[in-house]
Order: structure tokens, then sequence, then C-alpha cells
């Protein structure tokens, strides 16, 4: 559901830019509270994760489009609300800047709508009242399940108000909400699907890995080396294998663009777009998670999935974890200060 430049004006995009970094900023704010130290790591892993994850599309049956989990809800459960939405700004940032994955005019509309809805709505609203309730497997992942279908149902809706007051006459109001929030519907109930049962498995595994339950003592943290080193590896493996096996059908955005407006590509138009269209340009050295100007054969083009997963997933990686150690770095300054 990352959204192009095209779909929106200069206006709305830079007025939702500045409503993601000021929602940014009061994250980093709020997160002082109650981060602790084991957290950076694990900011940095799942960072890394969901960058590789969100490269493997999965088919929707009989529709012809594809989705790919979003990572919203479950880095807010395992991050708490304010890391999970910087860890959600991270990925999109390495992935607009790096890969031409999203514009940049956009970037602020992607962040709001990929992260902001599902950190601080879909997660405090349904999964923790849900989950807390009694803490229990299936709990945790009705949660899950009812929190990502919520939040992806609210970002897709966000996408269509923000292409109608960026003036988007190609995409009519009316058919264009009644393809994205059917197609996201059933994209939604995948991800929940997958979000829920990785959560439930942490869970019966590692339950004090959730954010509900993060009463980890300073000594507890060493304990996690090994799972933080199986979450790298897993990466590795999705960013640099699995990604081969990505759908190629159009994702839910793409689809019902196609279905309303006839292209899932509009035309830029102004000098705005155009600048940020050059600087993308020359940011993304691997475009499209492949090589610039690739036109090789299919080995060629595997290799350039795989290093993009595997470079994308350590820039997330070290995205994450400075922001973590920068947390944790102003929150011991201030504590030896009081």
């Amino acid at each position: 559901m990352h959204m192009a430049d095209a779909l929106v004006s200069p206006q709305v995009g830079g007025a939702l830019f500045v409503a993601a970094a000021g929602v940014a900023a009061y994250s980093l704010r709020k997160v002082k509270n109650d981060f602790a130290e084991y957290k950076v790591p694990l900011m940095g892993v799942m960072g890394a994760f969901v960058f590789a994850a969100q490269m493997i599309n999965f088919t929707i049956p009989g529709t012809g489009s594809s989705g790919h989990i979003g990572g919203g809800i479950l880095l807010a459960i395992l991050l708490g609300p304010y890391a999970g939405f910087l860890t959600m700004a991270s990925i999109l940032v390495v992935q607009a800047l790096f890969f031409g994955d999203g514009g940049l005019l956009a970037l602020g509309c992607n962040i709001i709508n990929m992260g902001l809805f599902t950190c601080f709505v879909a997660y405090p609203l349904i999964y923790k009242p849900i989950a807390q309730r009694g803490l229990t497997r299936n709990r945790i992942f009705i949660g899950a399940l009812l929190s990502v279908v919520v939040g992806l149902q609210m970002g897709a809706f966000s996408v269509v108000m923000e292409t109608l007051l960026s003036g988007k006459t190609e995409l009519p109001f009316g058919t264009f909400v009644m393809l994205m929030q059917p197609i996201h519907l059933a994209i939604g109930a995948v991800e929940g699907l997958i979000t829920g049962s990785v959560v439930a498995f942490i869970y019966q595994a590692r339950p004090e890995l959730l954010d509900s339950a993060n009463d980890v003592g300073p000594g507890r943290s060493k304990s996690f080396r090994k799972v933080f080193a199986t979450l790298a590896v897993v990466t590795l493996m999705v960013g640099g294998v699995l990604s081969w096996f990505a759908s190629s059908n159009p994702d839910g955005l793409e689809w019902a663009m196609e279905r309303t407006a006839g292209t899932a590509e509009l035309e830029d138009d102004g000098t705005v777009h155009s600048i940020m269209g050059e600087v993308q340009e020359k940011t993304a050295f691997l475009p499209d998670y492949g090589f610039a100007g690739d036109v090789g054969d299919k080995i060629t083009q595997y290799l350039g999935t795989s290093v993009s997963g595997i470079v994308g997933g350590g820039l997330t990686l070290g995205l994450c974890a400075t922001i973590g150690m920068t947390i944790i770095h102003v929150k011991n300054k201030k504590g030896s200060t009081l």
C-alpha cells in the first residue's frame, strides 16, 4: 500500500509529512519512559524482518491481486506503540530513499497510513483490550487478527481520502473506495492470520518479548541473544531467498487503481513532483529491489532481489538500532541528572 508521489498533491503530501514528523517527535519523547535496553536489538532485527517480509507479496485467490504484510501491529505488540511507530517510519524511509518503493512526496502519507493507524489506534483500542483481559494464546491470536484487519482498513480508507483531497479526478471517491476496502479486507485477513500465529508462537516460547509482558530486568536481556540471532537468520532467509517467490500480481492499491482509472500509474504534475522524482532517482541505488537498469536473465534478477533484501534489511537494522541506542543514551543521561 505504498503510495507513489503521483497520487498526492504537494499540499497533501507536505501536510502529512509534517504530521508524520510530529508523531515521530512525540513518540521519541514518550518512548523514553518505558524503553528497556533489550529492545534496542529487538527494534533493529524486527525492523529488518518487516522490511524483508514486505518484499514478499502473497496472491489473493480469485482476484488477480496480491498483498504483503504491513507489520505495524506486530511491531507495536513487540516494541510498544511508540517504538513500533518509529520502526515503521524507519522502514518506509529506507524503502523510499534507497529502493524507490513509495514516493518521497508521499512519504508522510505512507507513514501515517501504515504506522499511525496500526500503532496508535488498532493496537491500543483493539489488541490490548482483547489480549490483556487474561492473557492467553487464543486472546492474543484474536486480538492480533482483528487489529490488523481494522488497521489496514483505516489505512486503505486514508489512501482514498488523500487522493480525494489531492484532486485526483482519475480516482473518483465512490468507485475507488468500493474497490480499496474489500481488497484490503482480504489482504488484512491473511496478514492477520500470519501476525496472530507469529505472536501466539512468541507468547508460548518467550512471553517476555511481548510488550504486554515487558517486565524484563537488566540481566535478562542476554537470554534473548538466541532469539535475536534466530530472527536475524530468518530475516536473511526471507529477504535473500524467499523474496524470489513473491507474487507478480499487482498489490491491492495498484489493483484498485487499474480498475478505477485503467492504469496503476498516474501522471506526475508540477515542479515539486519532478524535483522529488529526480532526488529519488539519485538516492535509489537498488530501484524496485533490483539492479538499476537490469534487463538480464532470471539469475541476475534473483541476485538483485537477494542483494536488495540483505542490504535493505541491514540498512533498516542500522537505522532502527541507532534510534534505539539514542533513546537509551538520552534516557540514561536524564536519569543521571536527577
